[in-house]
């Protein structure tokens, strides 16, 4: 597992439309955006006790949390997520889940893991710390990609929730806004962030954020 470093700010709309036209300028976009930009909906998982929830909130140091993910609707290509963060820095398993392995986990039924390693981790958890669904999380992405220190520079906004939803395959599950939630400007890289990147995304009257979608969402269901 590769961890990366990581900052979040939260920003306004003048500030995304600045940073808009500053990293495109030096910055490629992601080439699974389209029109700069993908809609994303996950699902998160959570026990009876709302551990990964708790663990957020109270700013425990190692902690990790499980989602499924799938980008612009498109159900045929789904990925079961870790999240991972241990002192402050970050990483990320994924792997491809079949139709009948999504099914199943939405469903809260026994699933067959095929001998991989994050599916066999999943069921685990699963199984011994009672996960189950929680909460639908959407929201529009703009990302940009920079190839020296492996640097990825998100701006997340029109963040929704499902409430108490977890029908991820239906397209017409509804949404609502998640209160008044920020833009969130996200910063990841490997061991060195380059210093003309540190200087694009340097916003006056902004301080680094522990804004969490989940958490914000959950926060009415």
């Amino acid at each position: 597992m590769n961890f990366r470093h990581e900052f979040k700010h939260e920003i306004g709309y003048c500030d995304l439309l600045a940073l808009r036209s500053r990293l495109s300028a030096v910055m490629q976009q992601d080439p699974h955006a389209i029109n700069g930009r993908y809609e994303i909906r996950s699902l998160y998982f959570d026990n009876l006790d709302d551990k990964a929830l708790l663990e957020k909130v109270n700013g425990v140091d190692r902690r990790e949390k499980f989602r499924l993910r799938c980008y612009n609707g498109d159900t045929s290509l789904i990925f079961l997520e870790k999240k991972v963060k241990v002192n402050g820095l970050c990483a990320k398993e994924q792997t491809v889940v079949n139709w009948e392995q999504a099914q199943a986990i939405v469903n809260g039924k026994d699933f067959d893991d095929g001998g991989e390693k994050l599916l066999k981790d999943f069921k685990i958890k699963t199984e011994t710390l009672g996960l189950r669904p929680k909460t639908i999380v959407d929201y529009t992405r703009e990302p940009f990609v920079f190839p020296v220190g492996n640097v990825r520079v998100t701006m997340d906004y029109n963040i929704r929730t499902g409430m108490n939803c977890t029908d991820f395959f239906n397209s017409d599950c509804v949404t609502v806004p998640a209160g008044d939630a920020p833009i969130i400007l996200e910063v990841k890289w490997d061991e060195v962030l380059p210093s003309l990147i540190r200087d694009i995304v340097q916003i006056p009257s902004t301080h680094t954020s522990a804004f969490s979608k989940y958490a914000a969402c959950r926060v009415y269901g």
